[in-house]
């Protein structure tokens, strides 16, 4: 009985590793196809947290007056507006957005929006410290939906990288929510 249970552990560890490794060589395929398809972004992304992060986009929104703004759990409400209308960015292009509880989940709660509106391309707007993390995030949930980044680091504080073990964290939370939909928050 107990060689079965071994067996049947062993077949289920292949099974879930090989569902696993199928998953992450798809996502090159849809990241390439996108880029292929769309290799221009085609609306801006920007991660709430740092103190500069907004003044920037709305700064660099002016170079691309087409294009629609997410900005994800970033400064309160009124304050992004202000600082986007200041830039003379119209509030309907804006797109604010408070769901997000952490790195993971400013991609997992927007990818589903991004995919029914066919954006294929985004600037992804971040600091640099930053950038390393939410890098490999984005290649795993906006690659999962076949989505693009172009990123576009700001010079940030403090001017090390985050840690490799915060990488990984978020990889394997970042595979988690693909395979169950569960973000680990």
């Amino acid at each position: 009985m107990k060689l079965l249970a071994y067996r049947l552990q062993k077949i289920w560890m292949f099974f879930l590793a090989g569902m696993i490794l199928a998953l992450l060589l798809t996502i090159p395929i849809k990241l390439a196809i996108a880029y292929y398809q769309t290799p221009k972004p085609q609306a801006i992304l920007t991660l709430g947290g740092g103190s500069n992060r907004e003044e920037f986009t709305a700064l660099f929104a002016q170079y691309y007056p087409d294009m629609k703004i997410w900005v994800s759990s970033g400064k309160p409400l009124h304050k992004a507006r202000a600082i986007f209308h200041t830039a003379g960015i119209v509030d309907s292009r804006l797109y604010l957005d408070y769901r997000a509880k952490d790195t993971v989940t400013n991609f997992t709660t927007l990818v589903d929006v991004f995919h029914q509106q066919q954006i294929q391309h985004l600037f992804l707007i971040t600091s640099e410290f930053h950038m390393p993390r939410v890098k490999a995030i984005a290649t795993i949930i906006l690659g999962s939906r076949g989505i693009a980044f172009t990123p576009v680091p700001i010079q940030s504080q403090p001017t090390e990288l985050e840690s490799v073990f915060r990488i990984l964290r978020d990889i394997a939370r970042s595979l988690m929510w693909i395979i169950t939909g569960y973000t680990g928050a």
